[in-house]
């Protein structure tokens, strides 16, 4: 029979080489170290680690790594290549993604004109239509329509209105409250209609109003528009000093700046305050101000923008439609692009959604991947060197024993070996063990 000379001992994945002389101090570390952690974990309340968020974004791309496979799986080598190729597209995904969002706050405008036509339609009125008695009764419809010019350039009579170009905002999208008001004497208990777009989300091409009656009467119409970013109607103080009258609170606060710049009224001891000239002075009342308090002194010199008033005569007879009258009003109108810049970032939530369940499904192969790599090294372990891959498995496995029954007087190393229970005092626990009185129904060994 032929011997082959055994290797050297193959350490099993996760169990620590043996070392006899380090035993003992390590025993009492690992103690004192379990007791540590079991306190930790039993512990009611736990403190939470401010990095935990970051540790669970690095945990995904963590479990994506193959580096320890790659000695035994040169294939992977292309799998790491793509996991660096992602995290580069991934990086310029997210500055591009931030560059859209800061562009949709200030979003780039284009100024047009929005043509408002107004004029009512009527029906089964007697005076048209004296004849028919049994006819239904007689109703009138206001309605309120618009369009985006093109370069300025539209029809001048309602009748002719044609449908906007579909990149530009809807009718309603303009304005953020219309209220119609009727003859409270002809309809007393609704007389005042109002529409709000807080309320109504979904934008359409105009409002209409229909009502019962055969007499004539004037509504007064108001219309407050909607601006995006939110735009003020500025006091005359501000006026002199910026010559606008209407405009953004981040325009003014950054048209202050440039005005503070240009006439270096800014103190070259402290930069953070700046001389007020008189323009300053006549907004801010005071010879000396800080930069960080001009938000809220403009604050008292910002008004809500002045509404827009119309005045329609319901007609109801004569040529429909009735009272045609058209409005013009200068209006923002966002760059078609905006549209689809949001379109992408909403698109780009539901692609996330199928892209964190194409990483799930990775990091699970990863898994079992990382799995087998273990299950063979322990395989591989074991047939190099039995014995030694063995006896440090039983090692390990009685340092954990030990360490889960708490108990640090006991040496399992020592107790596994034969030489153990050859102590002089082994004979005489053996034989007070045979001859102690068995308990009533046990089956323990009794002495004969």
């Amino acid at each position: 029979m032929v011997r082959f000379p055994s290797k050297p001992a193959v350490k099993p994945p996760g169990v620590p080489m043996p070392n006899n002389n380090n035993n003992n101090n390590n025993n009492n570390n690992n103690n004192n170290n379990n007791n540590s952690n079991n306190n930790n974990n039993n512990s009611p309340m736990r403190s939470m680690d401010p990095a935990s968020a970051n540790r669970k974004r690095k945990q995904k791309v963590l479990d994506k790594q193959l580096e320890k496979v790659a000695p035994i799986l040169p294939e992977s080598a292309l799998y790491t290549q793509l996991l660096e190729f992602e995290a580069r597209v991934d990086a310029a995904l997210v500055r591009k993604k931030i560059d859209i969002q800061e562009a949709l706050k200030n979003p780039p405008t284009n100024q047009k004109t929005l043509r408002i036509y107004v004029f009512n339609t009527f029906a089964n009125q007697r005076k048209t239509n004296p004849m028919n008695p049994n006819a239904d009764p007689p109703t009138w419809t206001l309605k309120i329509v618009g369009r985006v010019l093109e370069n300025g350039v539209g029809p001048d009579q309602s009748g002719t209105v044609q449908n906007t170009n579909p990149s530009y905002p809807k009718f309603s999208s303009f304005f953020k409250r219309v209220t119609i008001s009727l003859d409270q004497r002809l309809y007393p208990d609704d007389h005042m209609i109002v529409w709000e777009q807080a309320r109504s989300p979904a934008p359409n091409e105009g409002f209409e109003v229909k009502r019962k009656g055969d007499k004539e009467f004037s509504v007064n119409i108001r219309l407050e528009m909607n601006y995006t970013p939110e735009r003020f109607k500025l006091s005359p103080a501000l006026v002199d000093l910026l010559g606008t009258e209407y405009d953004t609170r981040p325009r003014v606060i950054a048209s202050i700046w440039h005005y503070v710049k240009s006439r270096q009224l800014q103190n070259p001891n402290d930069p953070s305050f700046f001389s007020c000239d008189p323009p300053l002075q006549k907004v801010f009342g005071e010879e000396k101000m800080k930069f960080i308090t001009i938000s809220q002194k403009i604050s008292q010199h910002l008004y809500p923008p002045q509404p827009i008033h119309l005045e329609h005569r319901i007609k109801l007879s004569g040529n429909m439609p009735a009272g045609t009258a058209c409005y013009d009003v200068l209006v923002d109108i966002p760059f078609p692009i905006q549209k689809d810049l949001s379109n992408l970032l909403a698109a780009s939530v539901e692609k996330n959604k199928e892209i964190d369940t194409c990483e799930g499904a990775i990091c699970g192969s990863i898994r079992k991947i990382h799995e087998h790599r273990r299950r063979r090294a322990f395989f591989l372990g074991f047939s190099q060197s039995p014995v030694e891959f063995i006896n440090a498995l039983n090692q390990s496995q009685s340092k954990d024993l030990k360490q889960a029954a708490g108990d640090g007087s006991r040496n399992g190393e020592k107790e596994w070996q034969s030489d153990f229970f050859k102590q002089p005092w082994v004979e005489d626990a053996a034989i007070r063990y045979l001859n102690r009185k068995p308990a009533a129904g046990s089956d323990a060994p009794r002495s004969t």
